[in-house]
């Protein structure tokens, strides 16, 4: 087993060369990602964008618009993947808080949320999130707020 930094995994996965031999200290493709269907679909340090193919049918309200809680969790991963991109092997993170606004409905589309940092510091980071429909109009912007964990605070986590 080859263990990768969470960056360097994520660029293999997303350009189709990684291993199965190669590992990082993080969990991807996530459990919910699988389940959702977004994919990462760009990463660099301290940013990451996640593409979802938006259905109503799968991801709908009651409206038959995509719900909005589909939205914040995609913010929510866009901004969780993008900080794993600046964590090393015992580190991990939490998330302090979450804000969203909704600008605008989305039917069946793709979705790309792009996340990036809007301050780092040394345990706690802030992160903005824009998610564009297919048209690149903004559906909805976040920002988040994570607590850097380190040591016994890291582990099982």
């Amino acid at each position: 087993m080859t263990k990768l930094t969470t960056l360097e995994y994520l660029r293999r996965l997303i350009d189709g060369t990684l291993t199965p031999a190669e590992t990082t200290h993080f969990i991807y493709p996530t459990a919910t990602s699988q389940l959702v269907g977004y994919k990462v679909s760009e990463v660099s340090e301290g940013y990451a964008c996640l593409t979802l193919q938006a259905d109503p049918g799968l991801h709908g309200n009651q409206q038959g618009t995509i719900h909005g809680g589909m939205l914040c969790e995609l913010a929510d991963a866009a901004m969780g993947t993008a900080l794993s991109t600046l964590l090393q092997e015992g580190e991990s993170f939490a998330s302090i808080d979450l804000s969203i606004k909704f600008l605008r409905p989305a039917w069946a589309t793709t979705l790309k949320s792009y996340a990036r940092p809007v301050q780092i510091g040394k345990s706690v980071v802030h992160y903005t999130c824009e998610i564009k429909n297919a048209e690149d109009k903004v559906v909805a912007i976040a920002s988040g707020t994570f607590m850097i964990l380190r040591g016994n605070a890291a582990k099982g986590r």
